[in-house]
């Protein structure tokens, strides 16, 4: 089918509709398969679509999206699976959308623009396994690991799985196979340092630089997709982020057995001082922003939420007795209703700021505990004891409810703002005039 040549009304650039299609596609790919929600690359397709002449309406699914020009047969699929999560390209592209939906880039310079975005390299492997190490050891501080040895452990293990994973990112190939060789590198480590005695917390230096390869964003991505009634996409971006937890627990059995070791025992975690827990927030924060490719420029502002909400969530765990979820959610309510106008206001993308400021809080130390022990009844088989179905079960569904409530915490405030403070409409371009001969 070939288009006649169609200009963009009040454009200065001439875009064929096929063009002006194609670069929405590739502006709505990109933003899907690095980590932005799913509600936000619907909206910025359709804004930029308007921009350029193009009503059209967006359709997700795994695997591939779905525009449908509004008013006539023209469609494009384009395929997008959402595996990754890097912030920096969903920023620059977001970006662009706004300078061309504002007028000051043209219809015409956007494409390129977006391919250029698509080639931009992710944080340098320095930085991405310093800052595995350090957001480690900071969860190693949060979960009551303070001895220095088992903290440099839960760092080198972390920074070496940093620099594998890079290496097998380079490679190419199945996305399960970096936390599968991460996680078998933290669980060769905790054997070498249960066979020679050198940490006091063997079960936090196996279980730190693990709870680093926790896909929260997909987690919180795919729940809050279910809570938008996008079912099926919902429930594949859960089943990858199951499959990742999988390979992880995976991995760190295939290290503990090949040092002759199992998971030693996860008892309750340590108190921990209020300052202690608030600075190793933010390092945490600092950490995880750095692994989904944060700008620098960006990290301070969920760095300062993160170490608040910490706080708060502190304070209702340890002066109030909460339950560990329902300081989950408060905390994360606080973090919605601080980022939310701040996103709006500076259009940035909500994800990079929301998922880092709270991401440290996924249930990573409960998963593991609850692997740890359906992994031991499975061995044990039918002589096992009753304590240990009690603690899959009590441990995932501790995991379940502070996912749970951390993705409610997240969006209830992001709704009730776009409910009662509606962004301003996009202006609205005139349609391409449909054309009616032939193809």
């Amino acid at each position: 089918m070939t288009d006649p040549v169609e200009p963009i009304a009040s454009r200065p650039a001439h875009l064929t509709r096929a063009a002006a299609l194609e670069t929405v596609a590739v502006a709505a790919a990109l933003l899907f398969k690095n980590g932005q929600t799913t509600e936000r690359v619907v909206l910025a397709a359709e804004r930029l679509g308007h921009a350029l002449g193009l009503p059209l309406t967006l359709h997700s699914h795994w695997g591939e999206l779905a525009l449908h020009v509004e008013g006539t047969p023209f469609a494009k699929m384009v395929a997008a699976t959402p595996l990754g999560v890097d912030m920096g390209k969903v920023l620059a592209i977001m970006k662009i959308v706004d300078q061309v939906c504002d007028g000051t880039l043209s219809s015409e310079a956007a494409r390129p623009a977006f391919t250029a975005v698509e080639h931009l390299p992710p944080a340098s492997t320095l930085r991405f396994a310093l800052f595995a190490a350090i957001g480690a050891a900071s969860l190693g501080v949060i979960f009551g690991a303070l001895d220095a040895a088992s903290l440099l452990l839960i760092a080198s293990s972390a920074g070496i799985g940093a620099l594998v994973r890079r290496w097998l990112a380079r490679l190419g190939g199945n996305p399960f196979i970096q936390p599968l060789c991460a996680a078998a590198i933290a669980g060769a480590v905790t054997a070498a340092a249960r066979r020679f005695q050198m940490s006091e917390a063997p079960a936090l230096v196996a279980l730190c630089p693990c709870m680093m390869l926790v896909p929260g964003p997909h987690i919180l991505n795919g729940a809050i997709d279910l809570a938008r009634t996008r079912i099926a996409l919902g429930i594949a971006r859960l089943t990858y982020a199951g499959l990742i937890v999988l390979m992880t627990c995976a991995g760190l059995s295939a290290g503990l057995a090949a040092g002759g070791a199992t998971l030693p025992d996860v008892g309750s975690s340590a108190p921990v001082p209020l300052v202690a827990d608030v600075i190793a927030a933010g390092c945490a924060v600092a950490g995880f922003g750095t692994l989904f490719s944060m700008p620098w420029r960006l990290l301070p502002l969920p760095i300062a939420v993160g170490m608040l909400a910490h706080a708060a969530r502190w304070a209702l765990i340890s002066l109030a007795g909460a339950h560990v979820a329902a300081g989950a959610l408060a905390a994360c309510i606080l973090v919605g209703i601080i980022v939310t106008p701040v996103v709006d206001r500076l259009h940035l993308p909500f994800a990079a700021l929301g998922f880092s400021a709270v991401v440290s809080m996924m249930p990573g130390f409960f998963l593991f505990r609850a692997a740890s022990a359906l992994v031991a009844l499975v061995s044990i088989g039918p002589h096992a004891p009753a304590d240990l179905l009690t603690s899959v079960v009590s441990n995932g569904a501790t995991a379940f409810l502070i996912i749970l409530a951390m993705t409610f915490g997240l969006i209830l405030p992001r709704m009730l703002f776009e409910r009662f403070l509606p962004a301003p409409a996009p202006r609205r371009q005139p349609a391409v005039v449909p054309d009616t001969r032939s193809n």
